[in-house]
């Protein structure tokens, strides 16, 4: 491969003359009119090179003024802008919405963090680019610059070199600038967001397939199947030791290797192809820390390519900082086993920040040339690594790193994930159910796989210890069954998610928000930190501590914003406008769907991998709303020329009426099924009058149309996509909405108490038929309290 020509990138890096001032030792770029760059160099020299961090300053700038005044720079428009001294640089104040800032640190809302390795709950956060004072600053000032090459180098001159962000609590345009400042986040493959099967552990070929046939047994879809360290060979002293000519040093360490282990991979180009036979994806571990050593299979090739005599046995060491090293490392060792059957690869690096260029971060490099070398042969890049800095998010995955099987580290990950959207990083998937040390727990399990069903990434993991699989069959009879349950909603929710993931490439909004993304001036916002939008239809709200031990319960307070909300597990409606403690048994937590929210759903939840489905259920709520589903290939970037489909549905309720209706599929239609089942379930309705189903002006016959699932009017739609050119409408006319039964529900929350009999009759069967609360324990009385707030 050529270095230069694999990863030279074409960038916008420079800001017109025009949109920039310079004053003393000061240069003030304006990007937009609430984003300015603000350099100081004591020479008067400046960097106009894209770096590691941003990628692009020549935006479309507003007009603006400035002013030098007393040795002061200040630029901006009426309601926003900089002042900056220039003989320092440093900046006196910045202005947001007519707002003068002086601390551009204070309120921050915080960013994302490198890696949870070695930790067991909450860790501090890096800042982002939001923040409550409504300026933040992004500092660019360390980071390398990158060559036309390629390459990287430090910057010719040590500067200063700030971006202010000046956005008051329009946190989403925020985001969205700092993503077309940084690099946007790439479309992801589809097949990234069904259920991964990952554990560190030393199978052999066969246990492998035979554990990929057990899920398939079990009827647990899958999407990718990963293979940690032990692919290679990993005692290195056992397989090596006494090799003349060799050093005993090289075989110290057998994390970093490159040549399957076929001790237990005897045939591992079959074991790949029998893998993709499945329908599987495959990722690989890597540890390059280490370099190439004599024992590689590919060790001679490298080594000449290197300019090293192979009969030395020399160890070639990793130097991410040289092209010729990375040529080698990806034309004579990556791409073999790509073309063998290997998909893309988990980059473990855990060996610091040092390398040969004073500033380079292997981490950082690792990360850009992997995502960049697997985009090519027309194909869409992904790899799974750790945060390296601002601007990773154009190299998804990320792997948060090796979790803990603790409550505290679950109780970090759904406000970490939500607040990494404040600095752009959308993609992080963690070790569902914890990786290493902890106790065994089903409760701690179920928990942690209902947040990772519903995070942007569900990978199962854990340690080597044969007594630690997250396979759901090594669970009690209630986990297993709950964790079979939640997979295959995964793999179901995959047309939302990946509709999700459409609107993060192209407009920057996260799957993941935090509350406060939409309700930035209510102060309520800012105190449900477990809480998230889930996509633009729900809001989810993980459990992350045990159940009281006497009701069964666990409790979790949910900011509800003004509107209509209903649970997509137990049917209850919520008025909002408030905070509503909410309780749930070990099967469900609060996933909450707003008025007139529509979600598009996989029929099939047992297949292994992630095709555009054949048939779709689509959960309307009453209300009104509207919803866009995004289909392509899921792989390629043929989107990019028009290669991709849209399929819009609408819900209209007007007091008992309620009109959906499926409009024609506009786009590329050879990316999905010539005929597709739509089951349009209308959760919340329970019955109606009549029900019309219209093709155009053509009225169906309904009456084999309509049928009732778990107590929901449902009606069946079959449609021929590629001759459809007229939309589909259901119309409902007398339909009732689904109404708690708050007796039932008060007595069996009640029922479900591990306490006396005698003590329920005394104490809250007159509650029960007053319709107050019952005098006891809080423990006991909460739970009912909750039914007050239910519609």
């Amino acid at each position: 491969m050529d270095f230069k020509k694999s990863f030279s990138l074409n960038l916008s890096s420079e800001t017109a003359e025009k949109n920039t001032v310079v004053y003393g030792r000061v240069r003030v770029s304006v990007l937009t009119e609430r984003l300015y760059r603000v350099e100081y160099s004591k020479n008067g020299v400046f960097t106009d090179c894209a770096t590691q961090k941003v990628w692009n300053r020549n935006f479309d700038a507003p007009v603006f003024k400035f002013k030098k005044q007393d040795g002061y720079l200040i630029v901006g428009t009426r309601q926003n802008g900089v002042c900056v001294e220039s003989e320092t640089g440093r900046v006196a104040y910045a202005v947001a919405g007519g707002k003068k800032i002086k601390d551009l640190h204070a309120g921050n809302l915080k960013g994302t963090y490198r890696t949870l390795d070695g930790t067991v709950g909450a860790i501090p956060l890096g800042e982002g680019i939001v923040s409550r004072s409504g300026a933040a600053v992004l500092d660019d000032s360390d980071s390398l610059v990158l060559n036309a090459d390629g390459t990287v180098a430090p910057r010719a001159n040590k500067e200063k070199d700030l971006y202010i962000f000046v956005y008051g609590h329009d946190y989403r345009a925020a985001v969205r600038d700092f993503l077309r400042l940084a690099g946007g986040v790439p479309l992801i493959p589809r097949f990234a967001f069904g259920n991964w099967w990952s554990r560190y552990k030393a199978y052999t070929q066969q246990e492998y397939i035979d554990l990929m046939q057990r899920f398939a047994q079990e009827r647990i879809p899958l999407t990718v199947a990963t293979i940690d360290m032990d692919w290679h060979w990993v005692d290195l002293k056992k397989e090596f030791s006494g090799v003349p000519g060799t050093d005993p040093a090289d075989i110290k360490s057998g994390w970093t290797g490159y040549s399957w282990n076929t001790r237990l991979f005897p045939d591992y180009k079959e074991f790949l192809q029998w893998l993709k036979a499945q329908n599987l994806k495959i990722t690989v571990n890597l540890h390059p820390a280490d370099g190439v050593r004599f024992f590689e299979d590919m060790y001679e090739e490298f080594a000449r390519y290197m300019g090293v005599d192979p009969k030395t046995k020399k160890k070639i060491p990793f130097d991410c900082a040289d092209p010729r090293y990375m040529e080698a490392y990806f034309d004579l060792i990556h791409h073999k086993y790509e073309d063998e059957g290997v998909d893309f690869w988990w980059i473990d690096w855990q060996q610091g920040k040092k390398s040969s260029i004073k500033g380079l971060d292997p981490l950082w490099a690792l990360n850009h040339y992997h995502y960049l070398d697997n985009c090519r042969n027309g194909k869409r890049g992904v790899i799974l690594s750790r945060f390296a800095q601002a601007g990773s998010q154009r190299y998804p995955l990320g792997f948060s790193g090796d979790a803990a099987i603790t409550w505290e580290c679950l109780r970090f990950q759904p406000y970490s994930t939500a607040t990494a959207s404040n600095i752009g990083y959308t993609w992080w998937s963690h070790d569902i159910g914890g990786h290493h040390h902890g106790k065994k727990d089903d409760e701690l399990y179920v928990r942690w796989l209902q947040f990772g069903v519903f995070s942007p990434v569900n990978r199962l993991h854990s340690t080597s210890n044969e007594f630690m699989g997250k396979e759901p069959w090594k669970y009690g009879y209630a986990a297993s069954h709950i964790a079979v349950d939640l997979l295959r909603l995964r793999r179901r929710l995959i047309p939302y998610i990946y509709t999700m993931n459409y609107k993060t490439y192209k407009y920057g909004s996260a799957l993941i928000e935090p509350m406060y993304y939409a309700y930035p001036d209510d102060e309520n916002a800012y105190h449900c930190k477990n809480q998230y939008y889930f996509g633009s239809e729900l809001i989810c709200a993980p459990i992350t501590d045990p159940a009281d031990k006497k009701t069964g319960l666990a409790a979790v307070n949910v900011w509800l914003p003004e509107g209509r909300y209903t649970d997509l597990f137990t049917r209850r409606s919520y008025a909002g406008g408030k905070f509503v403690k909410m309780f749930r048994g070990i099967e469900n937590f609060p996933v909450l769907a707003k008025a007139g929210a529509i979600l598009p759903l996989d029929t099939d939840d047992i297949s292994n991998g992630a095709e555009n489905p054949n048939g779709l259920e689509i959960l309307a709520l009453s209300g009104n709303g509207s919803f866009t589903m995004y289909e392509d290939d899921g792989e390629t970037m043929g989107f990019e020329n028009g290669a991709f489909a849209e399929t819009k549905f609408e819900i209209e309720t007007n007091g008992d009426h309620i009109v959906f209706t499926i409009f024609p599929v506009s786009g590329d239609f050879s990316v999905i099924p010539s005929k597709r089942y739509f089951k349009v379930n209308f959760f919340d309705i329970v019955s109606a009058e009549s029900v019309a189903v219209t093709y155009g002006k053509e009225v169906q016959n309904t009456d084999d149309l309509i049928h009732y699932a778990n107590g929901s009017l449902c009606v069946d739609v079959f449609c021929d996509l590629s001759a459809a050119n007229v939309p589909v409408k259901i119309e409902v006319c007398g339909a009732v909405r689904y109404s708690l039964n708050k007796r039932e529900a008060y007595i069996e929350t009640v029922s479900k108490y591990q306490i006396s009999n005698d003590y329920k009759k005394s104490v809250f069967t007159s509650a029960l038929e007053s319709g107050a609360l019952p005098k006891c324990q809080k423990r006991f009385r909460e739970p009912l309290k909750e039914l007050e707030h239910c519609l």
